[in-house]
């Protein structure tokens, strides 16, 4: 009948009802695509797609096929899961997602400890804002991701790593002095920087500053907190930043760090994988080692200047 390939392309497609961006979630042509989705229909001898010069929909057949080939999907991917299981403790592959607001900073001490933790381990590493990891997540193409919880999904178990507070980064050479701690009232709503729509880091930091409107926002969205941090050190306005930030950012931008006083806000940081997945002892060994690096950064963020302890 039907391939796995085929069933995993009609699946993407079923969720995106885009042909260009499903051929690219799937990475090949659009014309490939196409053509593995004819064979299906084919073999089916009825269509799976409704399609228009605008629009693509899912037929009635599609709709009532769907649920079966995902269950199909889940119990393919269990049984791989299972059969890796038998090499022992994150041992062969494991493709890993992180948001861009943790990637940078906790990467570079995760994956040396990983390595000489576990040799045997091959880790695949993917940076995206959390609904498109989540996404990848649901169709199999990630083991786990990284990011900041809540985290909308079906048929996901999330385990809490750390704790990140949040604190306000201004330029050393600002003329406004913030006193440290200082309340949520406190922050120049006017002068407030933030990442682009889309990441989560935006939302939180429009959650921190309830009161804050969108005309009061400097009109500029960054793509990174790079980006951001620079635009601070040169004077441009002041940011939210998250404490694993604080060790790389605060020691190459000309940046004060200066921290809320109690009830700090902060985010909750965890690591999610699909309930059905027969991998949850990697998964928690793989929890122990993020907790550990987290702690090591959150400890040297601590030490910088202005930061309250």
């Amino acid at each position: 009948m039907f391939s796995v390939r085929q069933m995993r392309y009609f699946d993407i497609l079923a969720n995106t009802l885009h042909f260009r961006k499903a051929a690219e979630m799937a990475r090949i042509s659009q014309p490939a695509l196409s053509a593995q989705i004819a064979e299906m229909e084919l073999l089916l001898g009825a269509p799976l797609f409704e399609r228009t010069r605008r629009t693509v929909v899912l037929t009635d057949m599609g709709r009532r096929l769907l649920p079966r080939i995902r269950s199909i999907l889940d119990e393919i991917r269990s049984l791989e899961e299972l059969a890796g299981q038998r090499r022992g403790i994150l041992r062969g592959r494991l493709r890993l997602g992180i948001i861009p607001t943790i990637a940078p900073y906790l990467l570079p001490l995760l994956v040396p400890d990983l390595r000489e933790t576990y040799p045997d381990l091959t880790i695949e590493l993917r940076e995206a804002v959390t609904s498109k990891l989540v996404e990848d997540l649901r169709l199999g193409d990630l083991d786990a991701i990284v990011a900041a919880l809540p985290v909308e999904g079906e048929g996901t178990v999330a385990r809490p790593l750390f704790r990140d507070r949040f604190l306000i980064a201004t330029s050393t050479n600002d003329i406004d002095v913030l006193t440290s701690p200082m309340t949520q009232e406190d922050v120049a709503l006017q002068r407030l920087l933030l990442l682009e729509e889309g990441h989560c880091l935006r939302e939180q930091a429009l959650a921190v500053c309830s009161n804050v409107k969108q005309r009061q926002l400097v009109n500029y969205g960054a793509t990174s907190m790079t980006t951001l941090l620079q635009m601070v050190s040169h004077g441009m306005g002041l940011t939210l930043i998250p404490e694993i930030a604080v060790r790389t950012e605060a020691s190459r931008n000309n940046v004060r760090i200066v921290a809320f006083a109690d009830p700090e806000p902060s985010r909750e940081i965890g690591l999610i994988w699909r309930k059905q997945s027969e991998r949850r002892d990697d998964f928690e060994a793989l929890a122990v080692t993020i907790v550990d690096c987290s702690r090591r950064l959150m400890m040297s963020a601590s030490e910088m200047n202005d930061l309250a302890a």
